[in-house]
């Protein structure tokens, strides 16, 4: 070997190493890629995705399509320069400061824990739009989200328990739990009447001060939105966080409610967020969700009124937008775009 290819050689050793080192060494930035995609009226696990008990169901046709978005990066996982160099190439990815999607102290358990209880919340609020929308009978009533594992309802309090009552005074929301056990005293004793399954019973907790503010009595507990009716809506889906499948939930139940067959047998697919009274609202990760949805086959796509500057520049080819912003418009417009006859609103 020559006197000068030796430190050649050496340089493209170096070269390498720090190409191999640069592109495994962690980088804040979160990737976001096309996830997996279900149909809310098929099966996840060998189980139905929705079930329905209490009312007449009928049999459905096609396929309603909810999207999700994996995550590289954050929190709960490690992007490497690797990752983000894909990320900017692959126009189905996107890349995104961590510090813009999370707080620079919140941890992994800290964002799965939202994540589920978003998605908990989500099923519930799918639930009772669908019923409402249908005029079926469903009552809102407070339950317990989350319960913190060192707080003073640990033990006492379980994720599911309907709150009734705190010290007899009826409360349907988390605003007026909070306006109730605001009006103590840290170290007072508070007793919640709660339901838990078909039982009711009573709770006596110690609050203790507020991590934020020394003078403000907490019970330690995530309060959530839920529903009673005699209409049974169960929604099989695990490992599947967030809240953005909510619209789909709403769809896919109404469908099984209902003798119209809303997909009239195509492949749709969509997304969005749903409150109670049946609003739709914008999600994140548009632009996989569209990735996603044209992969699985997908002709028709549902999008939040919202998301649409975000979307057009990236709509895949043959994917057909449908603009929504509640219950009411998602329906009017599927049966547009289903049909084939008129014009469906859309994004533009």
């Amino acid at each position: 070997m020559s006197k000068r290819s030796t430190p050649q050689l050496l340089a493209a050793v170096l070269i390498a190493v720090g190409l191999l080192v640069g592109v495994s060494v962690p980088v804040s930035y979160v990737v976001l890629r096309p996830g997996p995609v279900f149909d809310v009226l098929g099966t996840t696990d060998g189980k139905q995705l929705i079930t329905v008990s209490g009312a007449t169901t009928f049999p459905t046709t096609g396929q309603l399509d909810l999207l999700t978005v994996n995550e590289v990066g954050g929190p709960r996982s490690r992007a490497t320069l690797s990752d983000v160099l894909r990320g900017w190439i692959d126009p189905g990815q996107s890349v995104v400061p961590t510090k813009l999607l999370y707080p620079p102290d919140e941890t992994a358990d800290q964002v799965q824990q939202q994540s589920t209880q978003d998605m908990s919340d989500s099923k519930d609020a799918a639930a009772v739009a669908a019923l409402r929308h249908l005029g079926l009978p469903v009552t809102i009533v407070l339950k317990v989200g989350a319960v913190a594992t060192d707080g003073p309802s640990s033990g006492k309090l379980k994720p599911g328990d309907v709150i009734r009552t705190v010290d007899g005074v009826a409360v349907a929301s988390g605003d007026a739990l909070r306006a109730e056990i605001g009006k103590r005293k840290p170290d007072d004793k508070v007793v919640l009447g709660i339901t838990r399954g078909t039982k009711d019973s009573v709770v006596a907790i110690t609050t203790t001060a507020g991590k934020d503010d020394p003078k403000r009595p907490v019970i330690g507990i995530t309060p959530a939105q839920g529903y009673t009716s005699p209409v049974t809506v169960t929604i099989q889906l695990d490992d599947v966080g967030g809240p953005s499948a909510g619209l789909m939930f709403t769809l896919g139940i109404i469908d099984k409610l209902t003798l119209v067959q809303e997909t009239g047998g195509l492949h749709i697919a969509g997304t969005g967020t749903m409150n109670p009274s049946g609003e739709v609202g914008p999600i994140g990760g548009i632009r996989q969700k569209m990735a996603a949805a044209k992969a699985d086959g997908a002709t028709i796509f549902l999008i939040p009124a919202d998301n649409c500057a975000e979307a057009l520049p990236a709509v895949p080819a043959g994917l057909r937008l449908v603009k929504v912003s509640s219950v009411g418009t998602a329906l009017a417009g599927l049966a547009i775009a289903v049909s084939g006859q008129g014009s469906a609103p859309t994004c533009s």
